[in-house]
C-alpha cells in the first residue's frame, strides 16, 4: 500500500472547474491511458421534451446533480465553435443541426463535441474510451464518436443491464444502458477480461457433482480433428489418440480429475470454482446496479457500481497507466483507479462531489490517502474564497461545508431550507442519529444570525448550530452565541452554537462535536478496503436505484 501510495503522488489529481477549460489548461497530448466518461443526461425527461425548440436563453446555473442541458447562449457558442473549426465533427453538427433543430438535444451534443474532441487528444496511441450513456442519446453521441475517432476505431456498443426488469405504461421496459467504446489506435492496449456465466449456462454445462459437492463440466479428451496431432495409447481398455501424455493422464487420474462416462470414456473434469468465467461479451448482466442495502452505495443519484468501471480499467489499461474521469462525480472511476494501481485524474464542476469523493478516499483508504493526490481549483485562501462566494455562492455554500464534512441541506440554488444551509450527521454508540444545522453567511454579520440559529436548532430539535462567515462575529454575538449553552454528552461537552470564520476553516480549525467517540455519517462511507466496514446514512437519501 505504502508503494503505490509513493508512486501516485505525482499522478493523481482531482480538479474543481469546467472539465473542457481543464483539459485544454491541464493536460498535455498524448498523456492520458484510458478515459471513462458518464456525462450528466436526463434520461427521465420526457423524450419529446429534449426535441422542442427554445428561444434564447441565458445559461442557467449548474448545480449539484442538475443533468439537463438547454440550448442557450452558452450551448450557441459551443455549436458555433465548433462548426467553425471544421473538419468532421463540424459536419457532424451541421447534420444534426438539420435533423434536431436549435434543441436541447443539440444543446447536448454541442456541449459534448469540444469535450470529445479534447479527450481524443489526451489520449496515448494505446489509449481508449468509454462512454456511458443511456438509448434516448446513444445513436447521436455515436455518430458523433465516429467523426472524432473515425469509424474504424469503434470496437463495442455495450450493453448493460441497469435494472430489473419492470413494466412502463406505453412501451417495453427501458432496462439498459449503452457503453460506447472506441480506441485511439489499433495499437490501443486490450487485456481479457472475464464475466460470470449465465445460470442456464451453468445448469446445462456444469451439470455435473463429483463425491467433493464441486460442480464441473466434461471435456473431451481425444484429441482426433485437432490440428498438431496428440498421443496414441490405450487409457483402461480404450486406445485412441488423447491430448496429453500417458504420464499426465495417470496423474490427473490419481487427483480424481477425470470424469468417466458410462461408456467408460475418460472426461477432463473443468470445476466451476477454478474457472474464470466467460470472456467478457457486449452484452453485461451479471454486474448488478446499486441497491440502498449494498456497502459500496454512497446515495449519489447517478453512482455506478465498482464491479463495472473495474471491469474497464482492467480491460483497457495497465497498472501505473493514466485513467482520467471528466464528468467524476462521486468518484467511482478514481476509486476503481486506486484500487487497481493506476494513476488518476478527475475532474468536475461541483465542489458537492470534489467533497464527497475526498471523504470516500479517506472513508476506503485511511487519512494517509490524502498526501498522495493534489486538488487543484480550490480556494486554499480566504480571497480566493471571497472570490468564489462572488462568482457562485452556491458552490461556495458546497466548498466551505465540505471542509467540515458537512452537506448542502437543499440544491436549492439560493440554499433555502427554512434557515438551514447545511448538515452533518453523527452517532453517539447505537443511539439515534444526532445532527449539526450549518448556516453559511458570505456578507455582513449582523447579531439576529445568532438568534435565527438557535431557533432553527429548537425547531430541528438539532444538538450544534454552526455558523460560518468571512466575517471576524463580533464580541457581543460570540457571548450571545456563548449563552446558548452546551450539548452534553458521555464524551464531553460541546457549545450548542459554534462561530466559525472562513479563515477558522483554511487553518484546519474544524467543529467542535463528539465524532472522535461516535460517527460521523454525514457522507455515507465508502466501503473499507480491508477488514473494517462501517454502516451510515445515505448522503443523498436512502431509495432504491433503477
Amino acid at each position: 500500500m505504502a508503494n503505490r501510495y509513493a508512486r501516485a503522488v505525482d499522478g493523481n489529481v482531482l480538479y474543481y472547474g469546467d472539465n473542457l477549460d481543464v483539459l485544454r489548461r491541464h493536460v498535455k497530448d498524448a498523456t492520458v491511458d484510458l478515459v471513462y466518461l458518464d456525462p450528466p443526461f436526463n434520461s427521465n425527461a420526457n423524450y419529446n421534451v429534449l426535441f422542442a425548440e427554445h428561444g434564447e436563453k441565458s445559461a442557467a446555473q449548474i448545480a449539484a446533480f442538475e443533468d439537463t442541458w438547454e440550448w442557450d447562449t452558452e450551448a450557441a457558442a459551443a455549436y458555433q465553435e465548433t462548426v467553425e473549426a471544421g473538419g468532421e465533427v463540424a459536419k457532424a453538427m451541421l447534420a444534426f443541426r438539420t435533423l434536431l433543430g436549435t434543441s436541447d438535444m443539440l444543446a447536448y451534443l454541442s456541449m459534448m463535441a469540444p469535450r470529445l474532441v479534447e479527450l481524443r487528444r489526451i489520449l496515448k496511441p494505446t489509449g481508449s474510451l468509454y462512454l456511458h450513456c443511456d438509448p434516448t442519446a446513444s445513436h447521436y453521441l455515436k455518430l458523433l464518436l465516429d467523426a472524432v475517432f473515425r469509424p474504424e476505431n469503434f470496437r463495442s456498443e455495450i450493453i448493460w443491464k441497469r435494472t430489473s426488469g419492470h413494466s412502463d405504461a406505453r412501451g417495453y421496459g427501458a432496462v439498459h444502458d449503452v457503453l460506447l467504446y472506441y480506441v485511439a489506435s489499433e495499437t490501443a492496449t486490450w487485456n481479457r477480461v472475464f464475466q460470470a456465466y449465465d445460470p442456464g449456462y451453468v445448469d446445462l454445462y456444469y451439470r455435473y457433482v463429483d463425491e467433493s459437492g464441486r460442480r464441473f463440466m466434461s471435456d473431451n479428451l481425444s484429441a482426433a480433428g485437432l490440428s498438431g496431432g496428440g498421443y496414441e495409447y490405450e487409457w483402461k481398455g480404450i486406445k485412441r489418440v488423447w491430448r496429453m501424455p500417458e504420464s499426465t493422464m495417470a496423474r490427473l487420474d490419481a487427483e480424481g480429475a477425470i470424469f468417466y462416462t458410462k461408456n467408460g470414456i475418460p472426461r477432463r473434469k473443468r470445476y466451476l470454482d477454478e474457472s474464470k468465467g466467460l470472456p467478457a461479451q457486449d452484452v453485461w448482466t451479471d454486474i448488478e446496479p446499486l441497491r440502498s442495502w449494498h456497502a459500496e452505495r454512497l446515495g449519489y443519484p447517478t453512482q455506478k457500481p465498482l464491479a463495472l468501471t473495474n471491469r474497464l480499467i482492467e480491460a483497457s489499461s495497465n497498472p501505473g497507466d493514466v485513467v482520467l474521469d471528466p464528468f467524476c462525480g462521486c468518484g467511482g472511476s478514481v476509486d476503481s483507479a486506486q484500487a487497481l494501481d493506476r494513476r488518476w485524474i478527475g475532474i468536475d464542476i461541483t465542489h458537492l462531489s470534489i467533497g464527497l469523493i475526498k471523504h470516500r478516499l479517506i472513508d476506503r483508504y485511511g487519512p494517509d490517502i490524502a498526501k498522495t493526490y493534489r486538488v487543484i481549483g480550490e480556494p486554499t485562501t480566504v480571497e480566493g474564497a471571497a472570490q468564489l462566494a462572488k462568482e457562485d455562492p452556491f458552490q461556495f455554500q458546497a466548498w466551505a461545508l465540505g471542509l467540515v464534512g458537512a452537506r448542502i441541506a437543499s440544491s436549492d440554488k439560493k440554499g433555502g431550507d427554512k434557515g438551514i444551509d447545511g448538515r452533518l450527521y453523527f452517532h453517539l454508540g447505537t443511539d439515534e442519529t444526532q445532527q449539526i444545522v450549518f448556516s453559511v453567511k458570505a456578507g455582513h454579520l449582523v447579531p439576529s444570525f445568532i438568534r435565527d440559529l438557535s431557533g432553527v436548532l429548537t425547531r430541528e430539535s438539532a444538538q450544534i448550530g454552526v455558523l460560518i462567515s468571512f466575517e471576524e462575529p463580533s464580541a457581543g454575538m460570540r457571548a450571545e452565541a456563548a449563552d446558548s449553552g452546551f450539548y452534553e454528552t458521555d464524551w464531553g461537552r460541546y457549545p450548542r452554537i459554534q462561530l466559525r470564520t472562513v479563515g477558522d476553516l483554511l487553518a484546519g480549525k474544524g467543529i467542535e462535536y463528539p465524532h472522535v467517540t461516535g460517527s460521523n455519517v454525514t457522507h455515507r462511507k465508502a466501503q473499507r478496503a480491508g477488514p473494517k466496514e462501517a454502516q451510515a446514512i445515505p448522503m443523498f437519501g436512502d431509495g432504491v436505484e433503477d
